[in-house]
């Protein structure tokens, strides 16, 4: 696929959390590709080792379990003294495993908490200072379309893909004035190989075909594409806004 460059990119310092593997590591290239610095995080050491020896361009990864906030505050922290501190961060890590709600335990509920909201504002609480003191930045935070579109399924994985919106548009406003823009992309049902793999059915496939208004299936390509824009210094007026990569799915 053709990308834009952003020459504003170029140099760029960018923190991407679940950057191993599927739409994160799309990202990644995307990033490498346009001159960026980049530091990724992910809890995959093998496929976080891999992308680094083999993505050309300015790549680090660090081995990092969202989970722990103060392993992800001493990630950032070394990213900080290898690359300098993120202009950009793109909050990315999530899992979206299917569950029974009648089988969720309080503390499932709260380790999918933990896996997919919570590190997103410890995150920013991180990156934010510097970006403060350097005048400005772009935080991109990954919602679903899951949870608009009523899906089922996995109800603690939908709940927390909500509160990002929310997350979201409180830190745009208290960010703002420091000229940070935060943002959220929202992919709908993007063929990863993980979601090959375990849930893309022909008979899955042909129903998510009939709720798209355009017909074809989204690589991951096109959310990176959407993340860079926001990235870019070509988005200076985007902030808590949501930018959706789903295919006008109903």
């Amino acid at each position: 696929m053709a990308r834009a460059i952003y020459p504003s990119l170029k140099g760029r310092v960018v923190y991407i959390t679940g950057g191993a593997s599927g739409i994160g590591a799309e990202m990644v290239r995307a990033f490498a590709a346009q001159g960026a610095k980049v530091g990724f995080l992910d809890f995959d050491e093998t496929a976080g080792d891999a992308l680094e020896r083999n993505t050309e361009g300015d790549v680090t990864f660090g081995f990092c379990d969202l989970r722990e906030i103060e392993a992800l505050k001493a990630a950032f922290s070394n990213f900080s003294d290898a690359l300098g501190p993120a202009a950009v961060l793109v909050n990315n890590a999530a899992r979206d495993d299917r569950h029974d709600w009648r089988n969720v335990s309080p503390d499932y509920w709260d380790e999918r908490m933990q896996t997919n909201l919570r590190h997103m504002f410890f995150a920013i609480q991180a990156v934010a200072p510097a970006m403060v003191a350097a005048g400005g930045g772009s935080i991109i935070n990954m919602g679903s379309s899951s949870w608009w579109e009523a899906n089922g399924g996995m109800p603690a994985y939908t709940t927390a893909k909500a509160a990002v919106h929310g997350l979201t548009r409180s830190m745009a406003r208290d960010l703002g004035k420091h000229r940070i823009r935060v943002n959220t992309v929202v992919p709908g049902w993007i063929m990863t190989e993980r979601q090959k793999q375990l849930w893309a059915s022909p008979e899955a496939l042909k129903m998510r075909q009939a709720r798209q208004c355009l017909p074809d299936l989204i690589a991951p390509e096109y959310v990176a594409n959407m993340v860079l824009f926001l990235a870019s210094d070509d988005s200076a007026m985007c902030t808590a806004s949501d930018f959706r990569v789903e295919a006008g799915s109903i």
